[in-house]
């Protein structure tokens, strides 16, 4: 496994919504010409941490995630102003941490790290499109999620709205990109997320 990770810097926002919370209508979003038919993904993540979760506190996450395009493991940093840097490598053979990704994480700590928790996600992803390209990624999440140090099980779901390549480059722009957003989720019935991430409500928090 290389010891170079892919790197990208996300910028999303987060809602919640019912199970039968009809899709948002992205028409008035500035910029969105179409709208990309809904791509199916069945992800399965397991995430790791330290027993009292040093790594969560800190905003770090650590997974190895099978399915969809990005299937391998990641480390999501803490966040940085308007997001977060996110690093990647191959599945490889094993669910064994590899190397580079534990040189990664001692940064932050140098205890053993264990599976916490497993989120299996049936999503359906969809591009919206602008005159250059893709401005974002939304995506319609179904979540199971199991707290593997209790069994506890717990079932949600979640939208989330990641800038793409085409996004607006300037802040205001961004902000208001992210504004028409809110206004066609909070029409269709969707809200702001109960939790600040899929492990932390995995977990309980």
């Amino acid at each position: 496994m290389s010891a170079e990770p892919q790197r990208s810097f996300e910028v999303e926002r987060k809602y919640d919504a019912d199970a039968d919370t009809r899709l948002p209508d992205w028409s008035d979003v500035p910029g969105v010409v179409a709208v990309t038919d809904g791509e199916p993904r069945e992800l399965d993540a397991r995430y790791f941490d330290t027993a009292d979760a040093a790594l969560a506190r800190l905003g770090v996450a650590v997974r190895r995630r099978t399915g969809g395009p990005d299937a391998g493991w990641h480390i999501k940093g803490p966040r940085q102003g308007d997001g977060r840097l996110e690093l990647g490598w191959p599945l490889g053979e094993t669910d064994r941490l590899p190397d580079a990704v534990a040189e990664t994480v001692a940064q932050w700590t140098d205890a053993e790290l264990q599976p916490l928790a497993r989120i299996e996600n049936s999503r359906t992803a969809f591009h919206l499109l602008g005159a250059d390209g893709v401005i974002a990624e939304f995506v319609d999440d179904h979540v199971r999620a199991t707290d593997l140090r209790t069994g506890t099980r717990r079932e949600w779901r979640e939208w989330e709205m990641e800038l793409g390549p085409a996004a607006p480059g300037d802040p205001a722009r961004r902000e208001a990109f992210f504004a028409a957003v809110e206004t066609a989720v909070r029409k269709a019935g969707g809200r702001e997320p109960s939790s600040g991430s899929k492990l932390a409500r995995a977990l309980g928090h």
